[in-house]
């Protein structure tokens, strides 16, 4: 499930890509089928094992372009180990809710891509996040969970101030702010609600089949109750 567009990153063949909170690697996987030269960057080296062990079933299976390399490096986004420009495409999906120093960590994932280079940045929207944290605050009040809720031009407006130019913003994901909505609505933990199983597995199936009329209404419903909001950004030459 990706929430980024990778046409419009212009991934492919030796392209340097770091994933900044990759998390279990989805946005990672997909950068290395494309042939590009992947860091997945996050705090949590449990994941991020997964993730290398992932990297290596896909050489395996021959899924992997010449030239395609996958690495995992433990960090914290705040101060990563990387020369200024060392990066052709950044990518922070889902992370910046998280930061309490969102400035200091814009700054770092502009200080990494090299000039010309592309800033990929997504975060929950704000209206579907809204009414999450109204239905529930076991949602959001918890260690490690969403500290803060963007309004997508505020967002726009603080890495702008950095010098970058935005070049495109989108919403992804409808189908899954219902989703959230309901596990908020019965209890964020209640895994086996028949409400929540019931559409889990409908997303699931959505997911491994991805039936033209739930893509279409997937399309639809984006601009009102997109779960995520994606800005692509390109950075001065």
């Amino acid at each position: 499930m990706l929430t980024v567009d990778f046409d419009r990153l212009r991934v492919g063949r030796g392209t340097r890509f770091i994933d900044v909170g990759a998390g279990g690697g989805r946005h990672s996987f997909e950068a290395l089928r494309r042939g590009a030269l992947v860091t997945a960057y996050d705090m949590d080296e449990v994941e991020l094992k997964g993730v290398d062990q992932m990297f290596g079933a896909l050489a395996l299976e021959g899924e992997v372009p010449s030239g395609g390399a996958g690495e995992v490096q433990v960090g914290d986004i705040l101060d990563m180990p990387y020369a200024d420009g060392s990066f052709d495409v950044v990518l922070a999906s889902e992370i910046l809710e998280h930061v309490p120093q969102d400035d200091r960590a814009i700054d770092e994932l502009v200080r990494i891509l090299a000039p010309g280079g592309i800033l990929a940045v997504t975060v929950p929207r704000w209206l579907p996040e809204r009414i999450c944290w109204a239905l529930s605050d076991e949602y959001h009040a918890n260690e490690g969970g969403h500290i803060r809720i963007f309004k997508a031009d505020e967002l726009e407006a603080k890495i702008v101030a950095t010098g970058m130019t935005c070049t495109h913003k989108h919403h992804a994901h409808a189908l899954h702010s219902p989703f959230w909505w309901l596990k908020c609505a019965v209890g964020v933990e209640r895994e086996q609600h028949p409400l929540v199983r019931t559409y889990h597995r409908m997303l699931v199936w959505d997911m491994m089949q991805a039936p033209t009329a739930t893509r279409l209404a997937e399309r639809a419903l984006n601009p009102v109750i997109g779960k995520s909001v994606a800005l692509y950004f390109r950075k001065p030459l």
